[in-house]
C-alpha cells in the first residue's frame, strides 16, 4: 500500500577534504595536500550542510593571503552560517594561500614565489601553487555549481570596491553569472570575456577555470591597504548573503543593483624605473587620457618619471605605498562602457 505520509527531502552527507557534513550540520576540516617537489599544504574548509536539498555555492577567499577583508569576511560568514536556514551547501575556503598570509607576503606563495590565483586547474605533481590549485579545483569547484571568489586590495593596494563578470559564450551561463553579479551588490562591475581561449602557458583564474566548467562564477574585490575595514568586510559578506537568496538557497528579499557602472576593460599602468612611488589621484577618481595619476622620484627625491593614465575613466586602485620597483603595477583604470 502507498504511504499517505509526506516525503521529508533531506540533504545527503557533503564531504570536503577531511570535513563531513551530515544533513542540516556544519563540519570543518583540512583540504590536505601532500608534500611533492616543496612542503605539504592544509587549506581549512568549512561545509555548511542545509537542511534541505538545493544548489551547491562555492565561497573562496585568501589567494593572497594578504587581502585580509576578504578572509576574514568568509571566516565571520562561515561563523553565522546557519544549516538550519539553508536549502543546499555552502563549501567555504577562507584562506587558500596561507604562507602567504602567515609570511605577510602580497601576491605571491612565497613557497614557490608563484600567483595561487594564475595555475588553474593546476597539476597533482607541481609546485606547491600548482598543487593546492589541483586539490581546489577537484575538490571545490568540481563539487559546485556556483562559485564567488572574493578577494581585495593587497598590501599595496588602495583599492574601491569592485566585481567582475565574465562572458563565456553560453547564453544561459552568462545571465546566470550577470544576475549573480547584480545581486551581489557592488555597483562597479568590470566586465571580462573568457570566449577566447587561454594562450599555452597563460594565466587561469579560479573562476576562468569555473566557467570553463560550466559553472556561473563571480569575483568581488573590497579592502585595501592591508586594512581590515568593517564596511569592507561586510560588504562581502552580504554580497554572499544576497547571491545565495537570489540562489533560492536563504529566504529573504533581493535588491539587485538598478545602476552598476559598467567598466568594459581595465587598463593596468606599471612602472618604468625603480623607486619612490608618490600618487596623485585616490580610488574612484575620474582621469582623462595623458592625466598624470603619480610621479617617481630616485632615492635622493628627484623626480625621474610621471605616470599618466592610458585612457579615460575611473581609477579602480593606485599604489598605495612608496615602494615601488621597475614593473610594479601602479594603477588600475577602468573604462566606462559604451
Amino acid at each position: 500500500m502507498t504511504s499517505l505520509l509526506p516525503v521529508l527531502l533531506v540533504a545527503a552527507d557533503f564531504t570536503v577534504g577531511s570535513a563531513t557534513a551530515l544533513s542540516g550540520q556544519k563540519a570543518t576540516g583540512y583540504i590536505v595536500v601532500s608534500p611533492g617537489v616543496d612542503a605539504a599544504a592544509s587549506i581549512p574548509v568549512i561545509v555548511v550542510n542545509g537542511a534541505r536539498p538545493g544548489p551547491v555555492l562555492a565561497l573562496v577567499a585568501g589567494s593572497h593571503g594578504t587581502e585580509y577583508a576578504s578572509i576574514l569576511a568568509l571566516q565571520k560568514l562561515a561563523q553565522a552560517a546557519d544549516p538550519a536556514e539553508l536549502s543546499g551547501t555552502l563549501i567555504i575556503v577562507p584562506l587558500i594561500n596561507v604562507p602567504s598570509f602567515a609570511q605577510k607576503v602580497p601576491h605571491l606563495n612565497p613557497v614557490d614565489g608563484k600567483n595561487m590565483n594564475r595555475f588553474y586547474p593546476g597539476r597533482p605533481d607541481g609546485t606547491q601553487t600548482e598543487r593546492v590549485s589541483w586539490a581546489i579545483a577537484k575538490q571545490v569547484v568540481e563539487k559546485s555549481d556556483y562559485l564567488i571568489d572574493l578577494h581585495g586590495g593587497d598590501l599595496d593596494e588602495n583599492l574601491r570596491r569592485y566585481s567582475y563578470w565574465a562572458t563565456t559564450g553560453n547564453e544561459t551561463q552568462d545571465a546566470a553569472s550577470r544576475a549573480m553579479v547584480l545581486a551581489f551588490g557592488l555597483d562597479h562591475i568590470i566586465m571580462q570575456d573568457f570566449r577566447t581561449p587561454v594562450t599555452p602557458g597563460g594565466a587561469v583564474t579560479i573562476t576562468r577555470f569555473a566557467a570553463g566548467l560550466g559553472k556561473p562564477c563571480v569575483t568581488a574585490e573590497a579592502g585595501h591597504a592591508g586594512i581590515s575595514d568593517a564596511d569592507d568586510v561586510n560588504s562581502l559578506i552580504q554580497g554572499c548573503w544576497n547571491v545565495a537568496r537570489h540562489l533560492k538557497m536563504l529566504s529573504g528579499p533581493v535588491s539587485p543593483v538598478e545602476h552598476p557602472l559598467w567598466l568594459s576593460r581595465v587598463s593596468i599602468v606599471t612602472s618604468e624605473l625603480d623607486g619612490v612611488f608618490y600618487p596623485l589621484v585616490g580610488p574612484e577618481a575620474y582621469v582623462s587620457q595623458d592625466m598624470e595619476i603619480g610621479y617617481v622620484t630616485d632615492y635622493f627625491g628627484k623626480k625621474v618619471w610621471e605616470a599618466t593614465s592610458p585612457i579615460a575613466g575611473v581609477v579602480l586602485y593606485i599604489g598605495a605605498v612608496p615602494s615601488l620597483k621597475k614593473g610594479d603595477t601602479i594603477a588600475h583604470i577602468g573604462e566606462i562602457g559604451k
